[in-house]
């Protein structure tokens, strides 16, 4: 291999890996406060993601064998009922390792909210999801507005002020 031909293999090996990289960077902080939240869309979630834009948005990260996660969903389901008619969306993320597992757990706990499963955990691994529940609230401009990790006492009124606070920005 000539002098010519290994720079040129060298320049196309780094072409095609520094985008890569560099996505990666972007993204490197991802999940904080102020942050975009990525486009749900681009990650093959299994299930039918609701229309959020300008609206305030829950993105709840949880599993069926998660018991932490169980006893968090009845408040989303009663944000879910106080805020509807309203532009506020709720949405449950599966972590669960199989669609039947999901399946499974909402035939016997129905939500009123849309539930889609991250099969690949590619947009919990973009988020730094590292432990459930977890959840974010997103404004109606797209942006984070607070992420929330477990269960505390304080979690439902938490998300009383965020969506309150996220509904007084629409149309400003």
């Amino acid at each position: 291999m000539n002098m010519f031909h290994r720079s040129f293999t060298v320049v196309a090996l780094a072409a095609a890996i520094l985008p890569a990289i560099f996505a990666t960077t972007a993204w490197a902080d991802s999940g904080k406060k102020g942050e975009s939240f990525p486009d749900l869309k681009q990650f093959g979630l299994e299930g039918t993601l609701p229309d959020t834009a300008g609206k305030v948005v829950i993105v709840d990260f949880w599993a069926s064998w998660c018991g932490p996660c169980k006893k968090a969903m009845p408040i989303l389901k009663e944000l879910h009922e106080t805020y509807q008619g309203k532009p506020v969306v709720i949405i449950g993320v599966s972590l669960d390792d199989t669609k039947s597992a999901m399946d499974g757990f909402l035939a016997k706990n129905p939500m009123p909210f849309a539930m889609v499963r991250d099969p690949k955990g590619k947009l919990a691994e973009l988020l730094k999801v590292e432990g459930i529940p977890m959840s974010f609230v997103i404004g109606p401009d797209g942006k984070i507005l607070s992420s929330h990790t477990g269960l505390t006492p304080t979690l439902k009124k938490d998300y009383t002020n965020e969506i309150e606070s996220g509904l007084k920005t629409i149309g400003k």
